[in-house]
This record gives C-alpha cells, structure tokens and sequence, in this order.
C-alpha cells in the first residue's frame, strides 16, 4: 500500500505508487557486498522508499575486476528473499 510510502507519486502515467525519493544501487555487488546493502535496503525501506533503481549497467565501476552484470539484482533478490519483501 501507499500508507508507508514517502510522498507518494504515480509512476509516470501508471497507477503504481513509489516514494517520492529512490535507492540507487551502482555499488550493490562491487563496493558493497550483501551485508551493506541489505543495511542500505533496511535503512531506505524504515523512511518510506518503495522506489529501488537497478539500471541494466549496475554494479560500477565497470572496469573493476570483481565487475559482473547482474550482481546488483541478485543481491536484491536475496534480500527480498530473506525479508520477505512485499514486491
């Protein structure tokens, strides 16, 4: 629902309700391994994010060895998997 969401807006033309405010995780799986990013998640989600950016290029930076495309949503399907996350 929209009752704990920071200033809730429409998204775009949609009928889906994000907070006003978005969690960009680019260092989710380079710069930050599961345990800081599940910090990252809690600490967003307890102020009223609903509104997580995973863009397609994410973790970064991509010339890091430990680069892997796909890192940033795995480590947010594991927390949405141990939190049991309404999505």
């Amino acid at each position: 629902t929209a009752t704990n969401v920071f200033n809730p807006r429409c998204l775009g033309k949609s009928d889906l309700i994000v907070s006003e405010s978005c969690l960009g995780t680019m260092t989710f799986g380079v710069q930050n391994n599961d345990e800081d990013a599940f910090q990252q998640l809690d600490y967003a989600i307890s102020t009223g994010c609903n509104f997580i950016d995973t863009a397609e290029l994410y973790p970064v930076p991509l010339t890091c060895p430990d680069y892997r495309a796909g890192a940033t949503e795995e480590i947010l399907g594991r927390y949405i998997a141990k939190e049991r996350v309404s999505r």
